[in-house]
């Protein structure tokens, strides 16, 4: 297999002007779409982070295919990316046992589905000086958010911080279910608030100014951002 022909996206976006090493963690329905995501625009250095395995009710709105059940979902998905982009084998490094207070560097994209543990990384985190940027995400059924904050300017750090203030329990009484008691989740949302988070990450490594916050709805077809 040859390398991942980047003609159509390389006038736009340079993967190599990217230095830093960027931490996936969490490879459920935000996670694996944000990887597939930074794959295709031939970023490598990723190192996924989940202790889960692939469930057939992972299919509905995660990256995971009929193969991938009983997989580990950092070993599915690094396989995925390394068909999209073969030179991701080198680089690539995945943790199957999840986020256990390894070192964090560079760009962090926090895509667990507890609120709590999110918090817990960004506070132990908080004056750590090798990391960019960290960014969070936020689904439900139809909306969802986005939250990001530029590591070295504390205020923001602080506002991101703040933004999680409420419990795993109160998050979970907002998120719709099914007769069932299962989480509603659908493809269209995880893919539009993955595609923002990517694109809030692909701007600012461009010069732009980050986005701190960003809201969609997917099926209203309502957007803020600033």
């Amino acid at each position: 297999m040859g390398m991942l022909n980047l003609a159509k996206s390389y006038d736009y976006f340079k993967p190599e002007e990217v230095a830093e090493r960027i931490h996936i963690i969490g490879c459920g329905s935000v996670g694996s779409t944000v990887a597939e995501l930074l794959a295709r625009f031939g970023l490598a250095k990723l190192t996924l982070y989940d202790f889960d395995t692939v469930e057939p009710k992972n299919l509905a709105n995660q990256l995971f295919r009929q193969e991938h059940i009983g997989m580990t979902k950092t070993d599915a998905l690094a396989g995925m990316l390394c068909e999209i982009n073969p030179e991701i084998k080198s680089a690539i490094k995945v943790a199957s046992h999840g986020y256990v207070a390894q070192k964090l560097s560079g760009y962090v994209f926090l895509c667990v589905d507890n609120i709590e543990l999110r918090r817990d990384i960004a506070v132990a985190n908080k004056d750590n000086p090798y990391i960019k940027v960290m960014f969070d995400f936020r689904t439900r059924l139809t909306d969802a958010q986005h939250y990001a904050a530029e590591w070295s300017n504390m205020t923001m750090v602080d506002d991101f911080i703040n933004s999680m203030n409420f419990s795993h329990d109160e998050a979970a009484e907002e998120t719709p279910v099914s007769a069932c008691n299962t989480t509603l989740s659908v493809a269209p949302t995880i893919r539009i608030i993955s595609s923002l988070g990517v694109a809030n990450f692909v701007n600012f490594t461009k010069g732009a100014s980050l986005k701190k916050f960003i809201q969609v709805d997917a099926f209203s077809f309502t957007l803020d951002a600033f």
